[in-house]
This record gives structure tokens, C-alpha cells and sequence, in this order.
């Protein structure tokens, strides 16, 4: 190895476990950050020129000015289907084309008639449809303001934070040869500019920027874009992940901003606005009333400022503003500002959440609908180090009866970093593993990273070259970084022909040694560049038109696709994709699962696990795990059992650990902990009927799986701020134990005249209120709300295709002010077929005694052997008789056995089909 790159290894395996945040960027650090930070509000130079308005039946142009330079900029507002208003602002004649993010969007969106309802030479004032709901635009200064009604729902640049630095030619160096070109052939735009430049003062950072040792040429200056959000009546807001921060955003005033730059970040530190692996720029705002949305497509470095006029005010603080009548709306301000590109934002109007989740859905797409088996337990470290040690593992889940359905190889299984190659030596017959784990009905990861070695004997990095796939540097040379090989190349995944040929080396032909049952991982795809600023690439690097700044948070997005696009190609289109990736941007979640990233073995990690995951619920991506354990640092056995119980309620269940820390397979901590982690484990594998219930519907609506409890209980305030306690679709609720040497918690229990059962007790409790749990070692507190309908499979098997055709439990938990429901799902579990109909369907409700199963789907074809072998009703009297009545007519008494000190009744092998109708009556 290279010495720098060894020197970087040793700083990053040290005992230095915590970020050096000086290899990272401060607002102040970013020269068009703190240049537009420096805007000061309420002095907006922009203008609408209503002379330029254009009306047609999908959109409304309007030009804006800059007073200040009399620079044009052209306005696009639209009407959007699903009560959403789309709002574009570019150069009206830019020296050249300003990026637009391609691909994101999953088709141009549908729009719907805009109508004039006033104007005058102050304003104009559309109709928006439904409910009163309009929008004004304000002409001096510039300003959009959506209403319902006489209610003000959201306002745009009220605090003139507008910017757009426009495309200019630089004055101090020769000029551009191919700019002058377009100069010739279209004079209008530098003329127009021209006269005013001399007022506009160059600043640092605007033609050059310095960070560290590296230098950013900058050679198209300064073009920054920038944009303020005003919602009336909102004290909290939620989403643009990734950031180790509390689901409720902070404000920002005092400290930086929050970041959105996707960045290799090397044990990062809790609760702080800085930039981690991935980046959706996607904000929710939620009161009691309504829930709105705000979604700003650009894919360059973005920092967002909020402030609040009730941050900072106390309990009794707001209570004094009460008793006295003080008039002051709650309010929160938000502030996007990009470095590149154009303003492209979506303003999503609900007014539930779940319009929120469907209007967003409806733009980006939804969840990849996961194989069954990737909802189940994944086994990771970096690395199992040969065949028979993953042998040995396998051999050892076995061993201990702890069920898994997934052994994951990390960077060392290759021939010398070389991905799509095995070592020769370690892993020299790699179908032979897979076959053994095949034998078990299991599954493998491997690692397939975006940096590629550059060594003239490996075939990828030779036909990466010969197609001209690389990122280019500055000066048209391949762009060479140092990452896990070393020096290495980076493809191009923004071209479209290199995704498709990168999608081809999945085929079983050409990636040596893989099998059906070897999927991906997408790992350091920021991308992570050893020696480049921030740890990743430098800005200046071409995409073929394009600048690295303008599409650096779309690259793992884009080797995600390629990557999930690969491994359907490769089994005709019929298998569903498992991609697991770090880097991710809007649009991700149709792709596959994301993880938190390099965490570490302490409390607040586990802690942090949960809003991390539920920021990305809100934002369309439901398939996120933390490592359990932590990936940096040795857990104790207390923090590891904890981890266990709590992963196994999150939606991507995955242990790993870093190459330095000692071995943690679950048997290794003694016996008792084994137990517990058995006990979490196996219970993770009996509800995978309803985790993967909710992850259908999660595909068909954009719903999350794992919620905050606001987005059930919307008008209850207690709700808002929670993020300690999360809900499992909607019936489901867990507050896992992740403070150390904890006797008990606090659930809070949400829902006036709800009721929740203890899943372990069936202790029954009333909602809206604090319930404190003693715990022990082996509590989960998990609840089921009554007037639901839970299936699960309580036999446990080695994996969940072994538990395939085994028989369902369903609890039924009662409420009596309302009817019970639920769902049953069931398809092969692994291909499109379901695309095509082949599905099981079910509805299950109980209602006035009588259980019943409902074909939800009648047009579907699918059968399954599987049965109902057991019904727990949580909440019951004793009946005197049970009666099941099948669809062919037939009727038979059910053996029952009823518990009156916890009123639970349990009906024992009723025997019908999964997929058939019936009746079970209580009499």
C-alpha cells in the first residue's frame, strides 16, 4: 500500500475514536454559505414584473428582477394533482445551462388548471382548487403567499432571503473561449449584466476556493441560490436526513446550519447539524391542524436554516404569553440555500400526514418492496475471514437455535480490493460457500464499492477506462483518488451507458463465483476520497456537461440503481433486488434499504438509532437500520442484548463490527445473553408476517413502516416532540430500553379511548396516559392497540424461507368502542410475481362477536398451504360456544380455552386456510 494511504489507515484504526471536525466545513468555511448568510432579511432587491405574466391551463410564467443588477430571472409556478404547488426559478437567458436533477422524479407531474381570481398592479391573486385554497403574489418586493380560507398555510421569501448569483464572466483572467462563443451568438444577457457588474464586489471564495491544502478552481464563479419558507402556526418540523440529531429539528441560530452534503464521516458525533452519508432535501411541518410539506430538488451542497419566534421560550415562558393574551403566532422560518443549480421546490399542502407521505410518493415513488428475507436477521462483520470461517458461523447460529437469514462478506473477501473478485486464497471456491448456505435456505452480501482500483490486470478498471466511464478531473485527465485499494478511478454513474454496462457485470457470466443467492452492498459511494476534500471528491471534477457540485449527493443514488437494476437483469427480470446502500438522496427508497452508517458501541448510539430511522421514515425511506451493536468500539453484554432488542424492532435488522473489535456472534457473551438475544431475535422472526404486511403497503403508498407517534395521534401535542417510543405501522407500538442499568420506562400511551396490550402480558391499558414499566434484562415493552388484528408465525425456524408454508397465530386485540382489524399478505416472498397478481390479499375484522376473513384482492391467483392454526382474542368474555363456518357452508365447534384473570380467549387449531373466507362466531 501507497504511504498515504497507510497513514490514513493508522490514523482511522487508532484509539482516536471521534470525529475530526476539522476535515469538515463550517458554514463560515463554505464561501457561499457565509456569503448568503450574510443576507440580512427584509431588504429583498427581487421585483415581479407583472407586464411579463403568462397564464396558460398548466402553468403561470412571471419574470423577476434584481433591482440591484437588473438581472432577469424567470418564475414557473404550477398546480400540481394531489394539493401540491410546484415553484422553479432560473436565469431568464443564463451565460449557460444551469443544472436541473434528472431521474429523481419518477415523471414529470401531473398538473391541474390555474385560474386568475384578481390582479392589480400590486399583485395577482390564483385559485388553487379545492377549499379556497390560492395563491397571491406579491410583486414589490417579491413574495408568494398559499392560503386557505383567511389562513395563511405557507409564505415564500416574506423574509427577502431570495438569492440567485447568477452566471457571470470572470473580469480578472482571460476569459473563457467557449463562453465568448455564446456571447456572439447571443449578446442579450452579458449586455444586460455587464452594466452592473462593477457594483457587485468579488469576494473570497467566489472564483477560488482554498480548504485545507485543496483549492476548488471554480471556474463558472459563484452561483449559489438561496430561498426562505415562513410557516404560520408550526413549532416543529422534521426530516431532511442524515444527521445524528433528535427528530425534532433544532433551531439553527447561534450554531450552523444543517448540512446536506453527502460525506464519509469517521465516527461521527451525536446531536449536531453536521453532514453524514446521505442527504434528502425534504422537510415536514406539523400542528395540530395540518401537516405541509417542503421538497427542494437540487442535488448540490445545501445548508438549511431554521428560526422560530418561540425557540428559547420556557414552559412558563409560553404559559405567561397564555395567561396575558399574547397575540404572537407560533411561527418557523426556513431557509434553503444551495450552491449550485436552480430552485426547484415542491410545496406539499396534506393536510393529513398521510397526504404528506402520498403527495411525496406520488413525485419520487415509493419503498422497494424488499424479499421477505431481507426483513429478517442479517449476520455482518468486517470480515469474516475465509470459508471456514463463515462455515462456522453458519454453523453456529445453528448450533445456538438463533434464526438468520443473511451472512454479509465486507472489503477483505476480495482479491485485493479488487470488487467483483474473490480472494484466490481465502474465498477460492465462493460457489461452494453459497451452495452451503443455499443447502440451509440462506442467503449472502457481499461488498461491491464504487471506487476501482486502477491496476492494468483487472478487467473492470480496463473496461472502465476503454469506455471513457470515468469522472474527469479539472483538466479531462480520469479522476484517480486513494480508497480501500489504493489509487483508484471513479465511474461516471450519471451517465446513463455507464449504469447499464456497471448493471451487466451482475450477470452470472461475468461477476465469477456469484449465485442467485449472493446480493449487494453499496458502500462508501459519497463518494469517500481518502486524499480529497472532506473526504470526498473535489467539486471541480466533470460529469461529462457537468461539475461534480452540481450532482455530488446524487452518486449513491445513481450506484444504488445501477446496482439494484444489475441484480434484476441478471435473474430476467423475474427476482426482486436486496441493495443495501450508505450514500442516498431523494427517490432512494425505490432502490433498496439504507443504513446509519459507521456508529459506535455506546448508549447514545443506540438511542440516536431510533430518530435517525424515523427522520428517514418521514421522507419516503423505510427500510433503515443502525448496526447493532455499533460498528466501532466492543459493547458491553448489557448494551449488546439491548441493541438486539431494540434492531429487532426496526426495520432493517443487521449486527456488524469493525475489523479491530473483538469477535460478538450472539453465543460469545455467556449463556444468559445468548438466551436474550435468542428471545429478541425469534421474536423479530414471528411478526415478519406483519413487517412484511406493512412493507406491501409501504410500496403501494409511500407510507412509513416505522412512524412517530404524530403521525397516528396528529392532534395530540404530547406527541410532537417524541422520539424515545415509535410505532410499528399502526398497531404496533415499542419503547425499547436503551439507557444502561435501566429498572424501568415511561411508555406514553397515546389515543383518548384507545386501549393497548402488553405483547408479552397481555396486560391491558388505557391510552393517553404515562405508563411506567419495570423492566428486567429480558423486557421489550412493546404494545398492541386494541381494536386490531396481528399475524404471526410462532414457529421459529433457521430462516424465514423455512418458515415458508408453516402455519399463522392471530392475535386479536379488542376495543370495544370499535371494530378490530387487520391484514393478512402473503406472495412467494422473493419475485415480481406479485406484480402480476399473485397474491393473497386478506381483510380480518372482528366485529359483534365474529371473526371474519375478507378477500381484499378477488382478482388475484395464489394459494398457500399455510393455515390458521391458533386465534388469541385479547380483551374477551367468555363465550359458551365458538362456531367456524367455512365458504363451502360447512360448520364445527372450536375447542377454546379462556384465562379470566387476563380475559384472553384462545381458539386452538381452527384449521382454515390462510387464503380462504370463514367465519369465526362467539356465542
Amino acid at each position: 500500500m501507497a504511504p498515504v494511504l497507510v497513514l490514513w489507515l493508522a490514523v482511522c484504526l487508532s484509539g482516536t475514536w471521534a470525529v475530526d471536525r476539522g476535515n469538515f466545513k463550517t458554514c463560515d468555511q463554505s464561501a457561499f454559505c457565509k456569503r448568503q448568510r450574510a443576507l440580512k432579511p427584509g431588504q429583498s432587491p427581487y421585483r415581479a414584473l407583472l407586464e411579463t405574466m403568462e397564464l396558460t391551463n398548466t402553468r403561470l410564467t412571471l419574470q423577476l428582477i434584481n433591482d440591484n443588477n437588473k438581472v432577469r430571472l424567470l418564475l414557473e409556478l404550477y398546480r400540481l394533482q394531489g394539493n401540491m404547488t410546484r415553484v422553479k426559478i432560473n436565469e431568464l437567458k443564463p451565460l449557460k445551462p444551469r443544472y436541473e436533477v434528472p431521474d429523481v422524479l419518477i415523471q414529470e407531474p401531473p398538473t391541474e388548471p390555474l385560474s386568475l381570481l384578481s390582479q392589480d398592479e400590486n399583485g395577482v391573486v390564483l385559485s388553487l382548487g379545492a377549499e379556497s385554497q390560492r395563491v397571491i403574489v406579491s410583486a414589490r418586493p417579491f413574495r408568494l403567499d398559499i392560503m386557505e380560507g383567511r389562513e395563511v398555510l405557507m409564505s415564500v421569501n416574506s423574509r427577502g432571503l431570495l438569492a440567485f448569483e447568477h452566471l457571470r464572466m470572470r473580469k480578472d483572467t482571460q476569459a473563457d473561449p467557449e463562453a465568448e462563443k455564446k456571447e456572439e451568438a447571443d449578446p442579450a444577457p452579458q449586455a444586460e449584466e455587464a452594466a452592473n457588474e462593477e457594483e457587485e464586489k468579488v469576494e473570497d471564495g467566489m472564483w477560488e476556493e482554498t480548504f485545507k491544502s485543496h483549492s476548488d478552481s471554480k471556474p463558472n464563479g459563484p452561483s449559489a441560490i438561496s430561498l426562505d419558507f415562513s410557516l404560520p402556526g408550526v413549532e416543529h418540523v422534521y426530516g431532511i436526513p442524515e444527521h445524528a440529531d433528535t427528530l425534532k429539528l433544532k433551531t439553527t441560530d447561534g450554531g450552523d446550519p444543517y448540512r446536506l452534503y453527502n460525506l464519509d464521516v469517521f465516527q461521527y458525533e451525536l446531536y449536531n447539524p453536521m453532514a453524514l452519508y446521505g442527504a434528502v432535501p425534504v422537510m415536514l411541518a406539523h400542528n395540530a391542524q395540518r401537516t405541509t410539506g417542503i421538497f427542494w430538488l437540487n442535488a448540490a451542497e445545501t445548508w438549511v436554516d431554521i428560526s422560530s419566534n418561540t425557540a428559547g421560550k420556557t414552559v412558563f415562558g409560553k404559559m405567561l404569553d397564555y395567561v396575558q393574551g399574547s397575540s404572537e403566532t407560533p411561527q418557523t422560518d426556513v431557509r434553503w440555500i444551495s450552491e449550485s443549480g436552480i430552485i426547484d421546490v415542491f410545496v406539499m399542502l396534506g393536510p393529513t400526514p398521510q397526504d404528506v407521505f402520498s403527495q411525496y410518493a406520488s413525485l419520487t415513488g415509493t419503498q422497494a418492496f424488499p424479499p421477505l428475507a431481507g426483513l429478517a436477521y442479517h449476520q455482518c462483520r468486517w470480515n469474516y475471514n475465509d470459508q471456514e470461517d463463515v462455515q462456522a458461523v453458519d454453523a453456529g447460529f445453528d448450533q445456538h437455535d438463533i434464526p438468520y437469514d443473511f451472512i454479509w462478506l465486507d472489503i477483505e473477501h476480495t482479491d485485493g480490493k479488487r470488487y467483483f473478485t474473490w480472494d484466490p486464497h481465502k474465498f477460492a471456491t465462493p460457489k461452494d460457500m453459497l451452495q452451503g448456505i443455499m443447502d440451509k435456505r440462506r442467503k449472502m452480501v457481499a461488498i461491491v464499492d464504487p471506487h476501482i482500483k486502477v491496476d492494468s490486470n483487472y478487467k473492470i478498471h480496463n473496461e472502465i477506462r476503454s469506455r471513457g466511464f470515468y469522472i474527469k478531473n479539472k483538466d479531462g485527465g480520469d479522476y484517480e483518488g486513494w480508497c480501500w485499494p489504493g489509487n483508484a478511478g471513479y465511474p461516471d454513474f450519471t451517465n446513463p451507458e455507464m449504469r447499464a454496462w456497471w448493471a451487466s457485470m451482475f450477470a452470472y457470466d461475468q461477476y465469477e463465483g456469484s449465485m442467485e443467492n449472493l446480493y449487494t452492498w453499496n458502500d462508501m459511494n459519497e463518494p469517500s476520497v481518502f486524499n480529497g476534500p472532506e473526504v470526498t471528491m473535489h467539486k471541480d471534477a466533470v460529469h461529462g456537461a457537468w461539475e461534480h457540485r452540481d450532482v455530488h449527493n446524487l452518486y449513491g443514488f445513481y450506484v444504488q440503481m445501477a446496482t439494484a437494476e444489475g441484480l434484476i437483469q441478471r435473474s430476467g427480470g423475474v427476482e426482486r433486488p436486496f441493495v443495501l446502500t450508505r450514500a442516498f438522496f431523494a427517490g432512494s427508497q425505490r432502490y433498496g434499504a439504507v443504513w446509519t452508517g459507521d456508529n459506535a458501541a455506546e448508549w447514545d448510539h443506540l438511542k440516536i438509532s431510533i430518530p435517525m430511522c424515523l427522520s428517514l421514515g418521514l421522507v419516503g425511506i423505510s427500510l433503515c437500520g443502525a448496526d447493532v451493536g455499533g460498528f466501532f468500539k466492543s459493547p458491553s453484554s448489557e448494551l449488546l442484548v439491548r441493541w438486539y432488542q431494540t434492531g429487532a424492532y426496526q426495520p432493517f435488522f443487521r449486527a456488524h463490527a469493525h475489523l479491530d473489535t473483538p469477535r460478538r456472534e450472539p453465543w460469545l457473551f455467556g449463556p444468559e445473553n445468548t438466551a436474550l438475544i435468542r428471545e429478541a431475535v425469534r421474536q423479530r422472526y414471528a411478526l415478519l408476517p406483519y413487517w412484511y404486511q406493512l412493507f406491501y403497503h409501504a410500496h403501494r403508498t409511500g407510507h412509513p413502516v416505522m412512524r412517530p407517534l404524530w403521525v397516528e395521534y396528529p392532534q395530540d401535542p404530547a406527541t410532537f416532540a417524541m422520539d424515545d417510543q415509535f410505532l410499528i405501522g399502526r398497531d404496533l407500538l415499542a419503547h425499547p430500553v436503551t439507557e444502561e442499568g435501566s429498572r424501568g420506562i415511561t411508555a406514553y400511551l397515546p389515543g383518548k379511548g384507545e386501549v393497548w396490550f402488553d405483547v408479552h402480558t397481555f396486560q391491558k391499558h388505557n391510552g393517553a396516559q404515562n405508563l411506567y414499566v419495570p423492566v428486567t434484562m429480558s423486557s421489550i415493552p412493546v404494545f398492541q392497540r386494541g381494536g386490531s388484528i396481528i399475524p404471526r408465525k410462532v414457529r421459529v425456524r433457521r430462516s424465514s424461507a423455512c418458515m415458508e408454508h408453516d402455519p399463522y397465530t392471530l392475535y386479536v386485540a379488542l376495543n370495544p368502542q370499535r371494530t378490530a382489524e387487520g391484514e393478512l399478505y402473503i406472495d412467494d416472498g422473493h419475485t415480481f410475481n406479485f406484480d402480476k397478481k399473485e397474491f393473497i390479499h386478506r381483510r380480518l375484522s372482528f366485529a359483534k362477536n365474529t371473526l371474519s376473513s375478507i378477500n381484499l384482492a378477488p382478482d388475484t391467483q395464489f394459494s398457500t398451504p399455510s393455515w390458521i392454526e391458533r386465534i388469541l382474542i385479547l380483551g374477551a368474555s367468555k363465550p359458551s360456544k365458538v362456531t367456524l363456518k367455512t365458504a363451502d357452508g360447512q360448520e364445527s365447534q372450536l375447542e377454546f380455552e379462556f384465562d379470566a384473570s387476563m380475559s384472553v380467549l384462545t381458539l386452538r387449531k381452527p384449521g382454515m386456510n390462510a387464503g380462504a373466507d370463514w367465519t369465526v362466531v362467539l356465542q
